[in-house]
């Protein structure tokens, strides 16, 4: 493939290479071999329009509106495609709520004292306890387990039982829309019932129906699954601060063994940074022939990680998102490969047998074709599996190093992480003023939340991601960065203060009178909630201004699987702005179009937008942000 619809990263460039050189199956190559024709990006019509259904034994079935074609039940192209974006969207809020229930699972573990880890935060611990109105007069581990019993309770409601996590955190504008559409949520798994019993052939039809109904998902989602989790998570290892990481390919060091925690639950990454640090197991590391023994970031799981913990010797770099794996087990550096919840490729084992590599799934999730080791993460046992997974790199390190060629030297660039609402308040001095006056006065324009994964539709990785956040900050708009495109800014360089050169004048002088830079790194796509939480702060201190009126938009330049489908329909039931891209597979469905993209305004608020051209998007949305600061009269 040409080298723009590969990468926007040198790294990643230099590492396609070597794989061809390999022979090695690769993402890239494989997303060619899948188009029609000579145009990768071509596929199948009716599959690119939503408008193709399997669900029944009658199917497959093909639906055109302009002929009126319907399925054999008769469900119209709308309603198809729409049926389609819901499942999608179950599994994508069935994958948050794991994660989020592993984390509560974690945090009762840890306050009965049967984890390696600890309470981190006491004070987030209080804070999100008395927004919960819970007691918070015992000791920390009581009130740890008052919050787990609180949230498991609120999980379980039925989808007829409003939830009281929704009814507390929401702002009070928006949890009266949605009562008035009926679309306030019960219990995220009640809800997925209702959601997945809607989609059965012959039940629910209607696409209008059907997108409401992903709207109360969406709402659950993120206030239950995603808040509880990432709140709960910064409890066990600390609310996110600023402060600076390694990133990039170059992290890698074939003269250590290197440990490589990837998906999207920290826990045991945590757990192997906390053994390795000992000086025993460095020794053991060096007993082997090696200089040491690293932990390196990796993915959503390293995000999460870097977002918490300082960088040093032992935990030390970042490598990129998703698209990037092949390429890192590649190296020719990796030791053993932990895969958990998210984001581990079915081809792994083809490449941990070429570059000799330990593959092992933490998950009962996950699971690779001839792969039989596995160490499935349980709280109570956090630290043995850890030294378990160890032991595993060190015994691998001779076989790795003496077999494979590593890659030639690889660039190693320099960012910041670790912004969160809290951070943001300390950073301004102890409240959001500065921010919000900057706004006001038009230092800055408004905010946009990139909430993106990576995706190889219509360029390469990470291209059109960073096109946009160079289009949006050189219009003077702050940009809070999560996902894989938050890795996607890391890499390329956009949340380093040296950045702010590429920005608006307003914007250049905001971020170098605080030393912050144009995009800041904001955490994973699970922060969409913690970002949503802030919005509501926002819209209050602004005085209570209804969140569709907000200076702000959300973008997922990039989007890619189905977490990030539930995202966006969040983000519209909260009255947000949406520009996403690639075009999602609803366009054979007319009504649906015109709902997400025009009528969506007058329901909840917001509005989907869909451009391919980064700087038309960056336009439309600044477009968009001018419109509510006229009508606020900023």
């Amino acid at each position: 493939m040409d080298k723009e619809r590969i990468s926007y990263h040198e790294s990643v460039l230099k590492m396609y290479e070597r794989l061809k050189e390999d022979g090695v199956t690769n993402v890239w190559d494989r997303y060619e071999a899948q188009g029609l024709g000579k145009n990768p990006d071509q596929r199948c019509a009716f599959c690119m329009a939503g408008t193709r259904c399997d669900l029944c034994s009658n199917g497959p079935c093909r639906a055109d509106a302009a002929k009126d074609k319907r399925g054999v039940c008769g469900i119209t192209a709308d309603g198809m495609a729409m049926r389609m974006m819901l499942l999608r969207n179950i599994m994508g809020a069935s994958t948050y709520h794991y994660h989020a229930d592993q984390t509560v699972k974690t945090l009762r573990a840890t306050a009965q004292g049967k984890t390696p880890f600890k309470i981190s935060d006491e004070q987030k611990l209080l804070g999100f306890a008395k927004r919960l109105g819970l007691d918070t007069s015992g000791s920390t581990a009581e009130v740890a387990l008052q919050v787990c019993d609180f949230a498991e309770e609120d999980f379980n409601r039925k989808y007829y039982e409003p939830s009281r996590i929704v009814d507390l955190l929401a702002p009070e504008e928006r949890k009266a829309k949605w009562r008035k559409l009926g679309i306030f949520p019960g219990g995220i798994y009640g809800e997925m019932m209702l959601a997945t019993s809607s989609c059965l052939t012959n039940v629910d039809g209607y696409y209008v129906s059907l997108a409401l109904k992903a709207m109360r998902l969406g709402i659950a989602m993120a206030y239950q699954s995603q808040i509880v989790n990432e709140y709960l998570q910064d409890v066990l290892f600390g609310t996110p601060s600023p402060h600076k990481i390694r990133v990039d390919l170059g992290v890698l060091d074939p003269d250590y063994v290197n440990v490589l925690p990837n998906g999207h639950e920290p826990f045991l990454g945590f757990a192997l940074i906390m053994l390795a640090r000992k000086p025993e197991w460095q020794a053991k590391a060096k007993d082997a022939g090696a200089k040491g023994l690293r932990i390196i970031a990796n993915i959503e799981t390293g995000q999460e990680m870097i977002q918490r913990w300082e960088m040093d010797d032992v935990f030390y770099g970042f490598t990129g998102n998703w698209l990037m794996q092949e390429a890192v087990l590649a190296s020719g550096c990796v030791d053993v490969f932990v895969a958990d919840m998210n984001c581990s490729m079915p081809i792994d084992p083809i490449y941990a047998e070429k570059y000799k590599f330990r593959l092992i799934p933490v998950s009962e999730l996950i699971a690779f074709e001839g792969i039989n080791e596995r160490v499935n993460y349980l709280p109570e046992h956090a630290e043995e599996q850890a030294g378990k997974l160890l032991e595993m790199a060190i015994a691998n390190f001779k076989e790795r190093h003496n077999k494979v060629k590593p890659a030639p030297e690889l660039p190693t660039g320099e960012a910041i992480a670790g912004f969160s609402p809290e951070s943001i308040t300390a950073a301004l001095g102890g409240s959001l003023e500065p921010l919000l006056d900057a706004v006001k006065k038009g230092t800055i324009r408004g905010i946009v939340g990139l909430v993106s994964c990576t995706s190889l539709r219509d360029k390469g990785q990470d291209v059109h991601s960073v096109e946009v956040a160079r289009n949006l900050i050189k219009r003077d708009i702050l940009v809070l960065s999560l996902g894989c495109g938050n890795a996607a800014m890391q890499v390329a360089g956009l949340c380093s203060p040296q950045a702010s050169k590429d920005a608006g004048d307003g914007l250049k002088g905001l971020c170098e009178a605080l030393s912050i830079p144009p995009v800041l790194s904001f955490g994973t796509c699970t922060d969409t909630g913690r970002l949503a939480d802030l919005i509501g702060a926002v819209a209050h201190a602004l005085g209570d201004v209804p969140i569709p009126d907000l200076p702000i938009a959300a973008a997922a330049p990039e989007y890619m699987e189905q977490k990030a489908t539930i995202d966006a329909v969040f983000a519209l039931a909260l009255g947000v702005y949406t520009y996403v891209n690639p075009v999602p597979t609803v366009t054979g469905a007319p009504n649906l179009v015109k709902l997400l993209t025009q009528d969506c305004k007058d329901v909840t608020g917001g509005l989907l937008d869909v451009e391919k051209d980064a700087g038309r998007a960056a336009e439309n949305i600044l477009t968009h942000i001018e419109a509510n600061r006229k009508k606020l009269g900023i």
